[in-house]
């Protein structure tokens, strides 16, 4: 079955660009000349030329125009001077007053030279080294570049003024409520970007009772060993309260800008370290390395995407090809002859999942269509089970290959063969419906977060709210024991009684006051559940506290979990999708019902998210890769918050987190 879609656009694209520049000096660089030179010349910083000249930073070259600030009025004399350099001149500043008095040396930056050994020959850490030369944060060490190299005393202590430096005393806030960010910060004149700076918990949300700091630095913790579990005479429990040890290392590929400054800072090592672990970095940094680097860092060293809206269209005449494979498998429906086609709808829940997948996705092809989106859309039946698909036909008879993305199989292993056969032209593959977290290949994208990834969410965001987590889990319920060992081992266990009841003692003793306490219960037991409850209602008098859990829990349905408790102590959950009430999702459902006359279901939504997410990521003036790493989005019911995996491919980590409000509502927390 071929079923193809043609939509058609008419658009003018008008880009304006705009150059503002303030006063500045054209220099043309004479033979011999450096940025050193040039620097001293006008009295500017080397920083101050490469802001104006980017390109600068990658070496200069006679005859090449420069532009240089114009910081003291200064008038150009009529011939450039031509002397020669002295290599590493000292340069003696003046110092103002209570500071100390600074001296610098340049080093041009020679071949196979790196940040490590720049800051080894001159015995600097790499922070000193980037307070003189901001760029190197963000560009790195260039061949040719000249550095600016603030020289140290032997070891001795630093020349200073008769004023004494002293150390800034720390000033904290303690958070009430109903107080905001800015508020905080007009009251003690700084601005929000300072104060998530020196508390970047607060950047997702403020807590109140939290301490911010105001001024100063905050004094360092002397961090007990991680609690597994709390000791109990129950030596039944002794064996699964030990945690198991994890993988040390794990690979990661080094991206472009990378530095071997900011590698170190993402995975929170030392240089020196990092070295140990990869001795090729001793000759640079190279795009597309394979770093050893440490297991437990690598889930965290991306920064959190931003979600935006993917509005801009490409230029008018750049079509794209969108292929969804969808297994109708109508070569089975039409030759069963035990079942007409209504009464197989009846039966096959595949079957359903698929039609109200295809119905989904063709509400988001005429949504397509109404903005004008230049995309050809082609859907084949892919014939597929779990066992195999028509796929490999399809995408040679079909010409696949030349596809700007794929949507579907719906098995993993059958969009894991269409990744593989589509992996030499890096056709992004988009798989549907799998939660499997899916082999290593770089085109291959899972649209569904793993189960470890939910349940990490939901712990990274209790982290960042500065809460105080717990958990009662039920020794029955082995997999989420073994999770949270291997991945949240400062997670304490409540412990129990010798008869097998949550102890009170235990649980008492793990709360902490001015904090959240988020207490993380799994089980199916309903006596555990109301016991845990109750323990948690006799505190709220003294303490925060919020039930937490991970997994969908029927028992909580029941009718002796009173649903006025779990409302009061606001149940919270983290979840794939959520319950769309704004007035775009009912839009959705409204123009679903009128085509379809029923409201969607889970996955006519999902189908509608997944493929207009992916048409509107095409029709950007960049690559599907590209629009991946640069925004994350978020549709009707799902998000979509891909990231690069370390051993391949991509993951998608959109998790809302929700819970019960006092108005009987489920909301995002997140």
């Amino acid at each position: 079955m071929k079923y193809i879609f043609t939509l058609t656009l008419s658009l003018f694209l008008a880009v304006s660009t705009g150059f503002a520049q303030g006063k500045a000096i054209m220099h043309k660089v004479v033979a011999s000349e450096t940025v050193i030179q040039i620097a001293k010349k006008y009295q500017v910083t080397p920083y101050d030329i490469y802001q104006l000249n980017p390109d600068a930073q990658h070496g200069i070259q006679p005859n090449m125009v420069l532009l240089i600030p114009n910081k003291t009025g200064y008038k150009p004399a009529v011939k450039a001077t031509t002397e020669k350099p002295v290599a590493k001149t000292a340069v003696t500043a003046t110092a103002a007053p209570s500071k100390m008095v600074l001296k610098t040396t340049s080093h041009e930056v020679l071949p196979k030279e790196t940040m490590y050994g720049i800051c080894k020959m001159y015995n600097l850490s790499a922070e000193e080294l980037i307070a003189a030369n901001p760029f190197l944060a963000t560009d790195g060490v260039q061949i040719g570049q000249v550095l600016l190299v603030p020289a140290k005393n032997s070891g001795k202590a630093p020349v200073k003024t008769t004023a004494a430096i002293t150390a800034v005393k720390p000033v904290f806030h303690e958070v009430l409520p109903k107080e905001t960010k800015y508020s905080i910060a007009k009251q003690y004149g700084i601005s929000i970007a300072e104060l998530e700076t020196k508390n970047p918990e607060i950047i997702p949300n403020l807590t109140i009772g939290y301490n911010l700091l105001i001024k100063g630095s905050r004094p360092k913790e002397v961090v007990a060993a991680p609690t597994y579990g709390v000791k109990t005479e129950n030596t039944a429990l002794s064996s699964w309260n030990t945690p198991k040890p994890m993988a040390e290392y794990t690979t990661y590929e080094v991206k472009p800008q990378e530095t071997m400054y900011s590698l170190s800072k993402k995975f929170n090592i030392t240089q020196e370290e990092l070295i140990v672990l990869n001795p090729d970095l001793q000759n640079g940094v190279n795009i597309g390395m394979s770093l050893k680097v440490p297991a437990n860092s690598i889930a965290t060293f991306q920064s959190k995407k931003e979600f935006g809206s993917l509005t801009k269209i490409i230029a008018e005449g750049r079509r794209k090809r969108l292929v969804l494979l969808l297994p109708f498998n109508i070569p089975h429906v039409e030759n069963d002859v035990n079942n007409s086609t209504t009464e197989r709808l009846k039966k096959d829940k595949f079957l359903n999942m698929t039609m109200d997948f295809y119905a989904g996705a063709l509400v988001a092809i005429d949504s397509a269509k109404v903005l004008g989106l230049p995309i050809d859309i082609e859907i084949y039946d892919s014939e597929e089970n779990k066992n195999g698909s028509d796929v490999p036909k399809i995408i040679a008879e079909h010409n696949l290959q030349t596809a700007n993305a794929i949507i579907g199989p719906f098995y993993q292993s059958n969009a894991e063969i269409a990744a593989q056969l589509l992996a030499t032209t890096n056709t992004p593959v988009i798989s549907p419906l799998s939660k499997d977290v899916g082999n290593p290949i770089r085109n291959l994208y899972q649209t569904i977060p793993s189960p470890d990834t939910v349940k990490n969410t939901m712990f990274d965001y209790m982290r960042a709210q500065g809460g105080n987590i717990m958990a009662v889990v039920d020794k029955k319920k082995t997999s989420i024991i073994e999770y949270l060992k291997s991945n949240q081992k400062s997670v304490p266990f409540v412990a129990f009684t010798d008869r097998g009841s949550v102890s009170v003692e235990s649980f008492k003793s793990l709360l902490v006051k001015g904090r959240m306490n988020y207490v993380v219960m799994e089980t199916g037991n309903t006596w555990m559940i109301k016991t845990t409850i109750s323990m948690m209602l006799n505190v709220m008098k003294d303490y925060q506290v919020q039930l937490v859990i991970l997994e969908p829990n029927d028992t909580l349905n029941f009718e002796e979990i009173k649903i006025d408790n779990l409302v009061k102590l606001k149940l919270m959950y983290p979840s794939v999708t959520r319950e769309n009430i704004s007035p775009e999702g009912m839009i959705f459902d409204r123009n679903f019902k009128n085509t379809n006359n029923i409201f969607p279901g889970v996955y006519a939504t999902r189908g509608f998210d997944v493929t207009f997410d992916t048409m509107m990521r095409l029709v950007q003036d960049v690559k599907f890769e590209q629009t991946v790493n640069a925004v994350a989005t978020k549709q009707v019911d799902n998000k979509f918050e891909y990231y690069r995996k370390a051993d391949g491919g991509y993951t998608n980590k959109g998790v809302f987190i929700l819970y019960y409000d006092t108005d009987l509502m489920i909301k995002e927390a997140n």
